[in-house]
């Protein structure tokens, strides 16, 4: 038991405060079918979404880090989502970490966003062709680097969002190693003007995983929600934005979430328990999901909780949720690495309810269940969203440790 009381033991024993942790079912349950997007590269490093070309459906853009390449998909419908999907290469781009849509310019086309580690150490817009006709055509896109993030740090995530109220959408980023920071670009009058984007840091990071733009506090702009996975401090918390003015360039006044003493990965936002307050779940190394439940509109007090992945599992990588097999109830999907062996790379945790209670659409036991079987070993982000329209929710996803590439997994539970 470490200090905070918050290690619970992975078991079929281990009891929570939101309940309980049943046996997993991998023989009975999974895998789910997988289909793939694309492995034509190395290292597929994340999935972020976007419609670019206002059809309705969501399209993506990935880094492969080891191919040093940035490429955006179009979705192609429900019947064709199971192939390959058409796709363009944006722009060369070495040790790619992270890739986002954003329309900087404002022209209607979806332009791409970069963030490289290594040796480049710098982050890379991509300028989209405006005809919605060229869009995959990769003679079409032009790509410059931004000169405020050469060599600040190793880039790691970035999140376009509007924060001063002028001019074009701004992007909110971080990194990790040497200078590592949080902050923001502030967009300039022509954001096509690459070098006069300008870099307001906000806090010293160490190594950042997520970076989100959430109203935390209910004021009506985007504060920054992070989880930072080493340093003195690691952990989650929130930059409470000031608003647009002076102070907005300044450091921003941080709360803490939870423990500051274990390593966290990827992070997401859900009402689990269904109290109306948005809660805060983080994967959590080796085999946790820390559930941080919100306990006030302003975002000052949390109870943080743990919910124990399967032995079965790799070790913590990524989390979502969403009710997967239609009950009414929140599931939880989380992907791993070090999914080596017979360990699963991608599960998700059956939200089931407690006796005499089953309609209650809160916490009851967690039964872990199986999604990707034993093939991959190092996941990232996971997305839930129906792909193939059958009304239940797929899995998106990626895996670069063995070139499974950009992938999702086919949820059975509309199946027959």
């Amino acid at each position: 038991m470490r200090q905070n009381g918050l290690r619970l033991a992975a078991s079929a024993a281990a009891v929570l405060l939101t309940g309980s942790l049943l046996p997993a079912d991998r023989p009975a349950a999974g895998p789910w079918k997988r289909h793939t997007i694309d492995k034509s590269s190395r290292g597929a490093d994340g999935t972020r979404l976007a419609d670019v070309n206002g059809d309705t459906l969501p399209d993506i853009v990935t880094g492969w880090e080891q191919g040093g390449v940035t490429r955006a998909y179009l979705n192609p419908g429900p019947a064709k989502a199971g192939g390959k999907w058409p796709a363009v290469t944006v722009g060369k781009t070495r040790a790619v970490e992270d890739a986002v849509f954003a329309d900087l310019d404002a022209d209607g086309a979806m332009d791409v966003v970069s963030c490289c580690e290594g040796k480049t150490r710098c982050m890379f817009l991509h300028w989209a062709p405006k005809p919605k006709a060229s869009y995959l055509d990769p003679g079409a896109w032009q790509t410059v680097s931004l000169p405020a993030s050469r060599d600040e740090m190793c880039w790691m995530f970035c999140v376009p969002v509007q924060l001063d109220g002028r001019h074009g959408v701004d992007l909110l980023a971080g990194g990790k190693a040497r200078g590592a920071k949080v902050g923001w670009f502030q967009a300039p009058a022509n954001p096509r003007n690459a070098a006069a984007w300008a870099w307001h840091p906000l806090i010293g990071a160490s190594w950042i995983m997520s970076i989100l733009a959430v109203d935390m506090d209910a004021d009506g702009d985007a504060d920054v929600l992070v989880s930072e996975r080493r340093g003195k401090t690691p952990g989650c918390y929130w930059l409470a934005n000031p608003g647009p003015g002076e102070k907005q360039a300044g450091s921003w006044p941080i709360h803490r979430i939870g423990p500051t003493d274990q390593q966290v990965m990827f992070l997401c936002t859900a009402d689990l328990d269904r109290d109306g307050l948005t809660d805060v779940l983080v994967a959590q190394k080796p085999r946790e999901i820390l559930f941080h439940r919100r306990k006030d509109k302003a975002g000052r007090d949390w109870e943080s909780r743990a919910i124990p992945m399967p032995p079965t599992a790799g070790t913590a990588k990524a989390v979502a949720v969403g009710d997967i097999d239609r009950d009414g109830r929140d599931d939880i999907v989380f992907s791993c690495e070090q999914a080596s062996g017979d360990k699963s790379g991608v599960m998700w945790l059956r939200n089931a309810p407690p006796a005499g209670k089953a309609s209650a659409p809160a916490l009851g036991s967690w039964l872990p269940r199986d999604i990707s079987g034993p093939e991959g070993v190092k996941y990232d982000l996971v997305e839930l969203i129906d792909l193939d329209a059958d009304g239940d929710l797929d899995v998106l996803t990626c895996e670069e440790a063995t070139n499974l590439g950009v992938i999702w997994y086919e949820n059975p539970t509309r199946k027959p």
